[in-house]
């Protein structure tokens, strides 16, 4: 049978999320959180499940709905310190090496509900590069699933919603980047489930092409 054609993405812009997408930081993040769960009284797989995508002080919001709100944002502190020390198992994605160099000279932005230092610890902990430019939880006034970290991130690059391709794993993630108005790109098994654009289990099954009037090729091919 002749081989099916590959899934193109055409983009001018690349939005990176950085958890589940181009770093693997499950040991990390099922470590802090099942913790923090257990110590609240609350299921951590249960917990789990809402974790991905969203800044901590979201995640106890939608856990724990009847909590202050500052109570939320102080212990957030305290998980982020926590996670930013602890980078036992962090790698990258597979893929994810060969990609960032690939899109060096590209148009791209990271986009995470990390902070700033806790984005620092896993790139360096993964061996990836560290983008030019970041939208960091310090950097919005609302976690993912709003859509104000791409659409800045969109608007730092010089592009318009519909130019960028967003690359995203979590179900908060992938909310915010359509209500952003852009295409995305699932990443990994949680991903799959959620009816991206299109999708990859891993950066290893996707090749990136640019041609000179800028617009960015993304090939699908797995």
């Amino acid at each position: 049978m002749p081989a099916t054609a590959p899934l193109v993405l055409t983009a001018r812009a690349l939005l990176l999320d950085m958890d589940g997408t181009i770093v693997n930081s499950d040991a990390v993040v099922e470590r802090c959180w099942r913790q923090w769960a257990t110590e609240h009284g609350l299921d951590p797989d249960e917990a789990l499940k809402v974790v991905h995508g969203r800044q901590g002080y979201a995640t106890m919001a939608a856990l724990l709905p009847d909590r202050p709100m500052e109570q939320n944002h102080a212990e957030n502190r305290v998980l982020l310190a926590q996670e930013t020390a602890d980078t036992d198992g962090v790698v990258p994605v597979a893929g994810a090496p060969a990609f960032m160099a690939a899109i060096a000279r590209l148009p791209h932005a990271l986009v995470t509900s990390a902070d700033e230092a806790l984005a620092q610890a896993r790139l360096a902990a993964a061996g990836l590069p560290i983008p030019e430019i970041r939208v960091t939880a310090e950097r919005v006034g609302a976690s993912k699933p709003d859509p104000e970290g791409f659409l800045k991130g969109g608007a730092e690059l010089g592009f318009a919603p519909a130019d960028c391709v967003a690359f995203e794993d979590s179900e908060a993630g992938i909310e915010a980047a359509r209500a952003a108005g852009m295409r995305v790109l699932g990443v990994g098994p949680r991903a799959a489930a959620l009816s991206p654009d299109a999708h990859v289990q891993d950066l290893t099954s996707l090749r990136v092409e640019s041609a000179p009037d800028g617009t960015i090729r993304l090939y699908v091919t797995g």
